[in-house]
C-alpha cells in the first residue's frame, strides 16, 4: 500500500511483473503481458493531484531499505515461480523486515483488481476472466521453498470472475496445506459482493484464519473504497464467515489518517466486534502516489497504543496497533497477545 514511491522511467525493467519491457508511468494505462488493459498503481493520473512531499514523515515512520540475504533468498522464488505478492504490488514499507525473516504475503487471482480503491497502489483493470491454472501448485510449492510455518494469502478483487476468483482461491489454500499440512494458513480475502456460498467456499478450505478489511470508518467508505466495497458489505461478510465456521479466526484491518474522528473509530470496534470479529489491526495510511488520498494526520505511537488498549476491552482477542503496522504484519505473531513485538 504505502511506503516506496512509485517508479517513474522509460528504462527497462528486469522487475518479475514486467520482464523486460518498459517500466510504465504511476496513473497511466497499459498492456499486461495477458492481454488486457490495466492502470498502473490504481488510480488514473490527476492534473489536480498535490505532489509527494519527501522528508516530512515523522521519524517513527521511518522503514529500512529492502536489502540483505533474505531479501534476496524469497525475491528468487517470488521470481521463478511467477507469484504476485502484496508486499511488492501494494508499495509495503514493512518489505524489507517481512523478506529477510523469510516470509511473504502472496496475492493470488493475479495482481490487477477490477476495482480502484483510493488509497491502494495495486493495478486495477478488468482481467476478463484470465487465471493462471498453475497459480495453486506454484503457491503451494513456493510456500514449502520458503519453509513456512504461517502464511497469509491474499488476492485482488476479481469481479470479472462469477464467483469472484472463490474456487480458485479455495485450491490455492488447498494446494498449500497439500505440500505444506503443517502450514497454518490466514486468507485475506475480496468481499465477493456479499454472496455467502462463495464465502464458505473459502472458509471451508482449510485455512485457520479468515479476514476481508473495512479499512475505514463507515463516513468515509466512500471516496476511501471503490463504489462496488462497502462498510456494511465487509461487515456481514466477516459475520457470516464466523457463523459459517466459529472455530475459523476472522480478522480485519483499520487504516488511520484519513481523517477519521476518535468516536468513529470506536464504533468501528463495536461494530466489529457484534460481527464476532476476533483480531483487529491499525496501522497508518501513506499515500503511495500523487493520484491517492492525501494523509490528513499522522498518528503517534501513543495514540495508537491507546486504540489498542480501547480495542482489548471491548473484547478482541488481539489488537496489532502501530505506525507500521499492515494487514498481514507479523500476523503468525498475533496470537502471542504482545501487539506482534512492538513497543511504543
Amino acid at each position: 500500500m504505502l511506503g516506496r514511491p512509485p517508479v517513474f522511467s522509460s528504462e527497462m525493467s528486469t522487475d518479475k511483473r514486467f520482464r523486460g519491457i518498459p517500466i510504465v508511468q504511476s496513473g497511466t494505462k497499459y498492456q499486461t503481458e495477458e492481454g488486457f488493459s490495466a492502470i498502473k498503481n490504481g488510480v488514473k493520473t490527476r492534473r489536480d493531484a498535490e505532489p509527494l512531499v519527501r522528508g516530512q514523515k515523522p521519524k517513527w515512520l521511518r522503514a529500512k531499505m529492502p536489502t540483505g540475504k533474505g531479501y534476496s533468498a524469497v525475491n528468487q522464488i517470488v521470481n521463478e515461480h511467477r507469484l504476485s505478492t502484496v508486499c511488492e504490488e501494494s508499495m509495503c514499507p514493512n518489505i524489507g523486515e517481512c523478506w529477510n525473516a523469510g516470509t511473504a504475503t502472496i496475492m493470488v487471482l493475479g495482481s490487477v483488481c477490477t476495482r480502484a480503491c483510493r488509497f491502494c497502489a495495486v493495478d486495477t483493470g478488468n482481467p476478463k476472466g484470465w487465471l493462471d491454472p498453475e497459480e495453486p501448485a506454484n503457491t503451494g510449492r513456493a510456500v514449502a521453498l520458503m519453509g513456512l510455518q504461517y502464511v497469509v494469502i491474499t488476492s485482488v478483487d476479481r469481479d470479472d470472475l462469477d464467483d469472484g476468483g472463490a474456487a480458485h482461491y479455495a485450491a490455492c489454500v488447498r494446494e498449500i496445506k497439500r505440500q505444506n499440512p503443517d502450514t497454518a494458513v490466514e486468507a485475506l480475502t475480496p468481499d465477493f459482493d456479499g454472496v455467502e456460498a462463495h464465502i464458505e467456499t473459502v472458509v471451508d478450505s482449510g485455512l485457520e484464519v479468515f479476514a476481508q478489511n473495512v479499512e475505514t470508518v463507515h463516513r468515509l467508505t466512500h471516496p476511501v473504497r471503490d463504489p462496488r466495497a462497502g462498510y456494511e458489505q465487509t461487515i456481514e461478510v466477516l459475520r457470516h464467515a464466523k457463523q459459517h465456521r466459529p472455530d475459523v479466526l476472522t480478522k480485519t484491518s483499520l487504516m488511520l489518517g484519513l481523517g477519521e474522528r476518535d468516536n468513529e473509530i470506536l464504533q468501528t470496534m463495536d461494530d466489529l466486534r457484534d460481527a464476532g470479529v476476533d483480531i483487529l489491526t491499525l496501522g497508518q495510511y501513506l499515500r503511495p502516489t500523487p493520484n491517492h488520498l492525501a494523509v490528513e494526520r499522522y498518528v503517534t505511537p501513543e495514540e495508537f497504543e491507546q486504540y489498542r488498549i480501547e480495542g482489548l476491552e471491548k473484547g478482541f482477542l488481539e489488537v496489532v496497533a502501530g505506525a507500521m503496522v499492515r494487514s498481514s504484519y507479523r500476523a503468525e505473531q498475533v496470537l502471542q497477545k504482545n501487539n506482534v513485538g512492538l513497543a511504543v
